[in-house]
């Protein structure tokens, strides 16, 4: 069957999943780009809920229910421009952590913690820390939604493999909680602990002393600040490399 009318309501289900609200409310999302799709057939652990053709596309997943769309209303979903079938997923759980628990939190490691609004800045920072070996993500309140298409893409689908939680707003973090910062201990004199929360934010005013007086700063040279992902993940390979030194010892 081909969807024509942009009143359908598998259409609009389908649509509210390119935005933060249809996530929240569906429980759904959109795995977009013919590598990510591919890869994920290959291996799915996820239930199929929808493929949603591309025109002139034929169906990839036996399992799925396949949706048609004409080629005005495909555009419209395909909002990275893909020409190629989309899967609608059901989205894994992710555990919450209020602001009491995360007064007491534990963390394995050394964890980040996220606060990055833009969707596909977010995506390329868990991709970086599948990369390292980040035991989770915790996405604070400011967080964009990881399930957004833009930054399903930008973590090359890290985003399925990374442990992630959401967490209360930024500045209901404990003190405890070590600041990436424009200020604080240079990078290259810090000892990291075996466990703590590590903080980043967007480029910007940075943190307050007074919140977080574990601070930490990437000296640089002719330049205020660095992009968010490219200072977290220089961050989290000082962590990675600190550990494996100590593992070799």
């Amino acid at each position: 069957m081909l969807i024509e009318s942009a009143q359908n309501a598998t259409f609009k289900k389908l649509l509210s999943l390119t935005a933060s609200k249809g996530l929240k409310e569906e429980g759904l999302f959109l795995l977009c780009g013919e590598k990510l799709v591919r890869e994920f057939l290959r291996r799915p652990h996820l239930k199929i809920v929808h493929e949603i053709l591309a025109p002139g596309q034929s169906p990839l997943a036996a399992e799925a229910t396949p949706v048609a769309l004409s080629s005005s209303l495909f555009a419209l979903v395909d909002v990275l421009g893909t020409r190629f079938n989309i899967l609608a997923l059901e989205q894994p759980t992710i555990p919450v952590l209020t602001a009491e628990e995360i007064k007491t939190y534990a963390p394995s490691g050394i964890e980040l913690v996220a606060p990055i609004g833009d969707p596909g800045n977010l995506g390329a920072l868990i991709r970086s820390c599948e990369a390292f070996a980040v035991p989770r993500v915790i996405l604070s309140r400011e967080a964009a939604h990881p399930f957004l298409p833009k930054a399903v893409k930008a973590s090359a689908g890290s985003v399925l493999r990374v442990p992630l939680a959401r967490g209360p707003a930024l500045n209901e973090f404990p003190a405890s909680c070590i600041a990436l910062d424009l200020e604080g201990t240079s990078i290259d004199d810090f000892v990291w602990p075996e466990q703590a929360l590590l903080l980043i934010g967007e480029e910007g005013p940075g943190f307050s002393a007074s919140t977080f007086p574990t601070r930490v700063r990437i000296p640089t040279t002719g330049v205020e600040s660095l992009n968010v992902v490219v200072a977290a993940s220089i961050a989290l390979s000082r962590v990675a490399t600190q550990a494996v030194r100590k593992n070799n010892r």
